[in-house]
């Protein structure tokens, strides 16, 4: 077991030195635009990846809002299950997120997906829309790529297809995002 450990600890240390620091600090200057321009950020995946959405809405929302005394507008696309149901019964489970998109979303603002695989026809399906319609589109996908990494203007690929692995890197990339701003490492 402790070798087992061992090895699991130095592939996530691997999966976490692939995060290219570049690409993180520009979706850190495109949020602070975002909060200066009172724009609207999108996240939105699904399994693990919908957690980490919520995770982030939740850090970004209030965290990093409360220590900057302004208030970023962030919505985790996969919270209202009502809607999520309804959208997926009346018209297919591939269009849950853009549809909530149709409502919500203006040109400049933010949609962010996670997804180790990149190919879930949902956000897929959802980032085409966004890149039609003006939003700043943002994809954080695994060592497969998918069609997201072919699709989003930033996307950042973590050297893994392991989904744990891949997650908890999407996670500490979030938080990079969030705690950039509430330890006043980010300008806005």
């Amino acid at each position: 077991m402790n070798n087992w450990i061992s090895q699991y600890v130095r592939a996530q240390q691997a999966a976490l030195e692939s995060i290219p620091q570049a690409a993180v600090e520009r979706i850190i200057e495109r949020l602070g635009r975002a909060l200066v321009d009172d724009q609207q950020v999108f996240v939105f995946g699904n399994g693990g990846s919908a957690a980490n959405a919520s995770h982030f809405a939740t850090d970004l929302g209030k965290g990093a809002s409360d220590k900057l005394g302004r208030r970023f507008r962030v919505l985790s696309l996969n919270d209202n299950v009502s809607w999520l149901t309804a959208l997926g019964n009346d018209y297919a489970y591939e269009d849950i997120f853009l549809r909530q998109l149709e409502n919500y979303a203006r040109p400049g603002d933010i949609a962010l997906t996670m997804s180790v695989s990149g190919n879930s026809p949902n956000l897929v399906k959802a980032i085409e829309w966004a890149r039609n319609n003006g939003l700043h589109t943002i994809a954080l996908v695994g060592g497969k790529r998918g069609a997201l990494a072919g699709l989003a203007e930033e996307v950042i690929v973590i050297d893994s297809e392991h989904y744990g692995r891949v997650e908890d890197a999407h996670m500490g990339i979030c938080h990079m995002l969030c705690y950039a701003f509430m330890e006043g490492q980010a300008t806005v």
